[in-house]
């Protein structure tokens, strides 16, 4: 036995002392990290049923699969097959009757935290004559069924959607249009008294299938689907998006007569943004208005995710202020926040709207040599009537 065999074998003991002995489950994911394990099992075991349902899950997921790179010597996540989903519940499908990709999730009302009023919230969001308005700037439920062979276990389909910052906002004209569909969105939920309680970052997505001529792969978001080199995208300039809010599991709607005033006053609820100051530990039991949380979150995440992270953002900093204040009841109604941004909107200069964002952590030599091809896209945008605000 050699030294390396022999350090490797007293580290694994020393472990199974403080942890206990692995499963075999463990040890076979400890050999080959790139192996179908843990909770993608539960999709695999699902597969053929799926099939039936008319989604097709990816290759990896097929019951008699078996990992291409074993005795190649090469590494797993070098190969398509050997790209692991990212959460539990979600996973991308092909859908048969048309071959559009989709996102499957999974909603298991018995031991996950999913519940029956995130579906009910969905399919009213998703019927008519809600579906139709152009405001609507929530993902909609496709489809919606009761697996046969689940207790309570429900799967929501819906479009394939990618991370509403990725790729990074070119111009303050895209980031602009962003704002724009934001806040009308999130004045849509209000006008018909959904208040969303977790409409952070990572709760709102792009449609950007205008910006992708080849689809992108739903775990490795900068390859093609296909595998056959990088995605290479448009500017959202070239090719508007849509953007929308998803992930109703926090989120509540005030019919009539469920609440005796308005703003309904209900207990906190802790979504991905803990920095909400009527979220904190020491107000946990006191009643809070879920419409002005709403209003944080957005104000929060303009700040964090534009005016800290790039340079001449400044044009919001009233309106953020506002509507990030520690008192709920000091902070606009989103109709206001409507009416405020348009007038900023309007304000902006289109030298300005064409401008490139820079992150205040680029280098000044990249951001040098990043000019000169901005310059030429944007005498090209011009040129073509391309509007410095590219709303879809």
């Amino acid at each position: 036995m050699s030294a390396n065999d022999a350090e490797m074998e007293s580290m694994e003991a020393r472990r199974e002392r403080v942890f206990g002995p692995r499963t075999e489950e463990q040890r076979r994911f400890a050999k080959d990290p790139g192996i179908v394990g843990y909770s993608e099992i539960w999709w695999r075991d699902h597969y053929d049923l799926f099939l039936q349902l008319g989604y097709k899950l990816r290759s990896r997921f097929h019951p008699k699969w078996t990992p291409p790179w074993q005795g190649t010597g090469r590494p797993y996540d070098k190969y398509e097959e050997g790209q692991r989903t990212l959460r539990p519940v979600i996973m991308d499908a092909t859908r048969d009757s048309d071959g559009a990709y989709v996102t499957l999730k999974m909603l298991d009302l018995v031991r996950g935290r999913a519940t029956m009023e995130e579906i009910t919230i969905n399919q009213y969001l998703s019927s008519e004559p809600l579906a139709s308005d152009p405001h609507n700037r929530c993902a909609q439920a496709l489809e919606v069924f009761k697996l046969p062979d689940e207790e309570q276990v429900y799967m929501m389909v819906m479009k394939s959607l990618r991370p509403f910052d990725n790729p990074v906002f070119a111009t303050f004209g895209e980031a602009v249009a962003f704002f724009t569909q934001l806040f009308e969105g999130l004045q849509f939920l209000h006008e018909h008294k959904v208040a969303h309680r977790d409409c952070c970052g990572s709760n709102i997505m792009m449609d950007a299938t205008p910006m992708y001529p080849k689809p992108w792969h739903p775990v490795k978001l900068d390859m093609r689907r296909d595998w056959k080199g990088k995605a290479k995208h448009f500017t959202r300039t070239e090719r508007p998006v849509k953007y929308y809010y998803v992930d109703y599991g926090l989120s509540q709607h005030f019919k009539p007569g469920s609440t005796s005033s308005w703003p309904p006053l209900v207990l906190p609820v802790h979504g991905v943004d803990k920095t909400v100051p009527e979220n904190q530990e020491d107000k946990y039991d006191t009643p809070c208005n879920p419409f002005a949380t709403d209003i944080y979150y957005l104000g929060n995440l303009i700040r964090e995710s534009f005016m800290q992270k790039y340079y001449g953002f400044g044009f919001m900093k009233d309106l953020v202020a506002d509507m990030v204040q520690d008192d709920p009841s000091k902070r606009p109604e989103i109709n206001e926040v409507v009416t405020r941004f348009a007038k900023i909107r309007e304000s902006l200069r289109s030298w300005k709207l064409r401008s490139r964002t820079i992150p205040r952590k680029e280098w000044k030599i990249v951001t040098l040599w990043r000019y000169p091809p901005h310059i030429a896209r944007t005498i090209r945008f011009i040129a073509t009537r391309k509007p410095a605000i590219p709303d879809p």
